[in-house]
């Protein structure tokens, strides 16, 4: 039980020195879907997931053409710079949002109006401080993305 116990800390010392990996990152997969974060859902579906502490559940709300949910954070320290975006299915990309700072246990209301409809799946994730979203596009826009 004892080297078990080593084996887990040496394995999560290796990753979080080597950049850290999903698990140890805190990130968990979308509620009850068994998925890898980002995969694509349905227009019905609502995204319930954790990344770095910021508790993203989102659903699409056809009556008013938007995203629509909250992001929470769950963690005893205050989330820095924290932001939503939304990827249609269409290659089209929603946000991000505005950034905010949310304090332990805060929760701030997220909507991404959409104005195409061609689109039938969807996939979002929060955003923490300065990771990812090297580029500007003005904040809440929808706009194309291509990453390849």
């Amino acid at each position: 039980m004892m080297r078990r116990a080593l084996i887990v800390l040496c394995v999560s010392l290796l990753t979080t020195a080597l950049g850290g990996g999903m698990a140890l990152s805190g990130d968990t997969t979308p509620s009850g879907s068994g998925e890898e974060p980002g995969t694509e859902l349905g227009l019905s579906e609502t995204l319930d997931s954790t990344r770095k502490g910021a508790r993203l559940t989102l659903a699409y709300d056809d009556r008013v053409k938007a995203f629509v949910g909250a992001v929470q954070n769950t963690t005893d320290e205050t989330l820095l710079g924290v932001r939503v975006e939304v990827h249609l299915s269409n290659g089209k990309e929603l946000g991000p949002t505005p950034a905010r700072d949310l304090k332990p246990g805060a929760r701030m209301p997220v909507q991404l109006s959409v104005k195409t409809k061609d689109f039938d799946r969807w996939s979002a994730h929060t955003e923490v401080g300065t990771e990812e979203h090297g580029h500007d596009h003005g904040e809440g826009h929808e706009h194309d993305h291509d990453h390849g």
